[in-house]
């Protein structure tokens, strides 16, 4: 399963791969970038996905964008 996010302007994959989620930055040339960084819970379901990423990228919000948003591709 792949979930695509806006995360505050930044263009961002979520993947469950097997039994863990795995995070992503994508460029402006569409290559990912696996971020270890950040840790997204196993046990988190996928609805909520999208506030645990407004949560850890908070700061990052801006006028222009002000909040996370799942988009398909």
């Amino acid at each position: 399963m792949t979930k695509n996010f806006n995360v505050f302007g930044k263009r961002m994959v979520v993947v469950r791969h097997y039994d863990e989620w795995q995070l992503f930055s994508i460029s402006e040339v569409g290559m990912r970038s696996r971020i270890y960084d950040v840790v997204i819970p196993s046990d988190l379901c996928e609805s909520k996905l999208v506030q645990y990423l407004d949560d850890i990228y908070h700061e990052m919000a801006t006028p222009r964008h002000p909040k996370v948003v799942e988009f398909r591709v």
